[in-house]
């Protein structure tokens, strides 16, 4: 920890500069601005501000904690602060006098987050926050803080009393060689069944060492409680360390044996299996959904927030044992260990939340489908003509010399993976409800849509009724001899009859009659109309890019061409879509062209790459962008986006490909004018951009020789794209 914290960013009197958390951040992170540590203050302030909305940064014990990853940040730092009359930071027990202001590159190595996850340990040392209440300037302050030798000079005793158990706890992160990253353990008078020494298996730390007993309990009769735990939050480098030293200490005082695996920001070392196996309970302690969560599948759990680990440990341990005497098994109980989604999800979740996850599930399944099957049609236009869909099947005529055979046979393979999309739409949105069960009466019920000409509204409505039906018929007791045959007979043979029979005889046909009202609206938008549907979905399309909403507009358009002969109408609505969803990675890159000096290196950089992205229909390319300025990015993009949608439209260019950027624009109807619209829109972008980010006084840093500038010296480290 060298040189993340220096003497230059400790400040012992953080109360004759800030009374409130917003300030006391901005007089920390000014420090790191004039090291050059931070390139744009206001920018990296407002990423501390988005963090400190997820969940307040605050502990119990007056500790404020105020953390982020930033792409403004050249370098992990550290800066700490000092209040004497003390700033809420929202601890339930009142403001904190100790600041620490935690700043993280968007892209920062393991070993750096491993020093970060260290202080965060440390902080649960009394001893360690006592001495930092006591300590008499900076420089010892500083040294303290990175566990080396205090100074001589104006040393107190009671930083003397602490640097060894501060590096010790330094040392102890450390010394699995990943502790960042790893779990780690403590032992109530015996080591937890199944690990190694430190360093080695699932990277556990034997920290119940000195607890007085001998490994194994040395003919104890009864082994102690065994606990497996998991902590993270939404950063990834404070809560999640500290509540694992407060579980481990905790456990400790109890005589309870706990593993604990930190879902940290530099990633996480599973847990040995046999630990897992071998454990009474599971605290499962997180403002992030868990990682693999089915690993835990069956054991008495308890399930909270991060910060009820750091605060109330024992309680925890308490409840989980008293769960574990009752017999009751909750949290991810199922044999499977919970549906695709609430595997990916947090427990607390909404059905709102939950139903769009669901049909983002059937979504993503479906985009390879969609892309494959599409650019094979386009492919079989481009080599055979626009005759190619009245070609006889390729089993009877093809000829091996002849362009139209061979355009004939892409037309038809890719028709062949048009089929498969509101089947596997339909089984994969009740996939994510309902997990493999799911699979059967989605796809029955996604092929019935087709055979009705329910198309995909009918898909959708299968889905998730397929999902519906199979969560049912699990709710229902069996006795145990069926349970054995439930998931390949019953299950499949009850819910593809129910959705069958619902989809045939009950909503089958007005969801028809819908689709094809769809339809018929779509081949009648002529004029003003159009132009506005086009406006609009270019808007949706740089809204998140590439998030649910962005998703929903080209699902919108992908349905409409994943027939065999799309209307003229629909063709128009994806190549407004994709010509929207290419503007903002376009606009992002000619802005960092033409006034480099607006942005960082790492922006810059990222700009270079944005042309290809661009290029190549891959709205993802504007996120880092987007993340390190949203106020100024997002609102940009959308106003090209819709300059971009309503042109197309307007022009009339059509494509039959729902993918593929520049690369398909052979296959596009008036491919001047789209190109035109592209190039209006991104120009419409970068010049918002521009003028948004040129209103701002970039912030100063100074480097390493006094000079002045915009952007991070030279040598210092660059953080990595997020």
């Amino acid at each position: 920890m060298s040189d993340m914290i220096t003497a230059d960013l400790v400040d012992l009197d953080l109360d004759l500069s800030a009374d409130t958390k917003e300030a006391a951040a901005r007089a920390l992170a000014e420090r790191m601005v004039a090291l050059g540590r931070v390139t744009d203050l206001d920018g990296f302030l407002a990423d501390v501000a988005a963090r400190e909305a997820q969940m307040p940064t605050g502990l119990d014990g007056g500790i404020g904690i105020p953390h982020c990853r930033s792409t403004h940040v050249t370098e992990p730092t550290l800066a700490f602060g000092r209040s004497g009359a003390g700033i809420d930071f929202g601890a339930p027990d009142g403001p904190a006098d100790l600041i620490f202001l935690i700043a993280a590159p968007a892209g920062a190595d393991d070993a750096h987050l491993t020093i970060l996850s260290s202080l965060a340990r440390q902080l649960m040392n009394a001893e360690f926050t006592t001495a930092l209440r006591s300590v008499g300037d900076a420089a010892a302050a500083a040294a303290l803080i990175r566990g080396d030798e205090p100074p001589t000079a104006g040393e107190s005793g009671p930083a003397n009393s602490v640097t060894a158990p501060a590096a010790a706890s330094a040392g102890a992160a450390t010394g699995t060689g990943d502790a960042g990253t790893g779990a780690t353990g403590a032992t109530g008078g015996e080591v937890a069944a199944g690990t190694d020494d430190a360093g080695t298996g699932a990277g556990t730390e034997h920290a119940g060492a000195g607890a007085g007993t001998d490994d194994a309990g040395a003919g104890a009769d009864r082994r102690p409680f065994r606990v497996v735990a998991v902590t993270s939050c939404p950063t990834g480098i404070a809560h999640t360390y500290m509540a694992a030293e407060s579980l481990e200490n905790a456990g400790r005082d109890a005589g309870v044996e706990i593993v604990v695996e930190t879902q940290g920001s530099a990633g996480f070392t599973r847990l040995d299996p046999a630990v897992i196996a071998a454990a009474d309970g599971v605290i499962f302690a997180h403002d992030v959904p868990v990682r693999e969560k089915d690993r835990f599948a069956g054991k008495p759990t308890v399930d909270t927030g991060v910060k009820a680990a750091i605060n109330r440990p024992a309680d925890l341990i308490t409840e989980v044992r008293g769960k574990a005497e009752r017999g009751e098994v909750t949290g991810v109980a199922t044999a499977s260990g919970g549906t695709p989604v609430e595997r990916a999800g947090d427990s607390g979740e909404g059905y709102g939340t939950k139903l769009r996850k669901w049909l983002m599930s059937g979504v993503s399944y479906m985009v390879p489908f969609v892309a494959a099957g599409g650019l094979l049609i386009a492919l079989g236009f481009a080599i055979g003509g626009y005759e190619i869909n009245k070609a006889p099947s390729v089993m009877d005529h093809f000829v091996w010399t002849q362009a139209d055979s061979w355009g004939a046979l892409l037309f038809q393979i890719g028709g062949v993976a048009f089929g498969f999309l509101v089947p596997v739409l339909a089984g994969y949105i009740a996939y994510g409800m309902a997990d493999r069960p799911g699979l059967v009466p989605g796809f029955v019920g996604g092929a019935i849509s087709l055979t009705i000409n329910a198309g995909f509204l009918g898909g959708l409505a299968a889905g998730l009724i397929a999902g519906g039906v199979v969560i049912a018929i699990q709710k229902v007791r069996i006795p145990t001899a069926l349970r054995g045959i439930m998931p390949v007979v019953v299950i499949p043979l009850i819910s593809a009859a129910v959705v069958g029979f619902l989809m045939f005889v009950v909503i089958g046909k007005p969801i028809a009659e819908a689709q094809q009202g769809m339809t018929d609206w779509l081949n009648g938008l002529t004029g003003t109309n159009a132009v506005l549907l086009g406006a609009l979905l270019g808007l949706m399309m740089c809204f998140d890019l590439g998030g649910p909403v962005n998703k929903v507009a080209y699902t919108f358009a992908t349905a409409g061409i994943a027939v065999a002969s799309p209307s003229d109408s629909a063709m128009k609505i994806m190549a407004a879509v994709m010509a929207a969803g290419m503007v903002p990675p376009l606009a992002m890159a000619l802005a960092t062209t033409v006034r480099g000096k607006l942005f960082n290196r790492t922006e810059r950089e990222n700009g270079k790459a944005a042309w290809v992205l661009g290029a190549s229909f891959i709205s993802e390319g504007a996120i880092p962008f987007a993340a390190a300025d949203p106020l100024r990015v997002i609102p940009s993009s959308m106003v090209g986006g819709a300059v971009t949608g309503a042109l197309s439209m307007a022009f009339g260019a059509t494509l039959r490909a729902p993918h593929g950027g520049i690369f398909v624009v052979p296959l596009i109807g008036n491919p001047l004018l789209y190109l035109v619209a592209i190039a209006a829109g991104v120009g419409v972008t970068a010049a918002l951009v521009i003028l948004l980010k040129g209103l701002r006084e970039p912030a100063p840093v100074t480097t390493g020789t006094g000079e002045n500038t915009s952007v991070p010296a030279a040598g210092t480290k660059e953080p990595v794209a997020a």
